[in-house]
């Protein structure tokens, strides 16, 4: 593949992180350990921390809509966004898929899949976010270097 052909279709992302995510999550809940945490204080925080989590998605997804982006990850990015969430992280949608995950993880008394969204971020880290940074550098030059010095990658 060309670098223009490259550079016309996005970041090389295979794999769909929310896949990743899912994943983790379905396999987490069969799992061991059970973490024995008594029934109404789990789905409580656990309940709090997916709708945090769910929060920061829809908000880190809007910024997204509202500028015309594509979600997903392996298409053109027209231009970078700097304002709301994307202010703090410059992945935004990935912290809310582990925060999700893991009030999941929580809730369900299932301490694997705390561990396996961990693992999802490392698998997304490399098969998704390096691509994508690799792209929009490419894509946006000394803006997104500068971006990148000002705003972590994930918190």
């Amino acid at each position: 593949m060309s670098d223009v052909r490259s550079r016309q279709g996005g970041a090389r992302v295979r794999l769909p992180p929310p896949l990743v995510f899912a994943a983790a999550i379905a396999t987490g809940v069969f799992l061991p350990p059970r973490l024995g945490l008594p029934l109404a204080p789990r789905l409580l925080l656990g309940g709090i921390i997916v709708i945090a989590g769910f929060a920061v998605g829809i908000s880190a997804v809007g910024l997204f809509r509202k500028t015309g982006q594509d979600l997903r990850p392996w298409m053109p990015s027209p231009e970078l966004i700097f304002h709301g969430l994307y202010r703090f992280s410059r992945n935004p949608m990935y912290v809310s898929m582990v925060v999700i995950a893991c009030g999941i993880g929580l809730a369900c008394d299932r301490g694997a899949v705390m561990l396996l969204a961990l693992a999802a971020l490392v698998v997304v880290h490399f098969t998704a976010v390096l691509p994508e940074e690799r792209y929009l550098q490419e894509q946006f030059g000394e803006t997104y270097s500068q971006y990148k010095s000002r705003v972590r990658r994930y918190l």
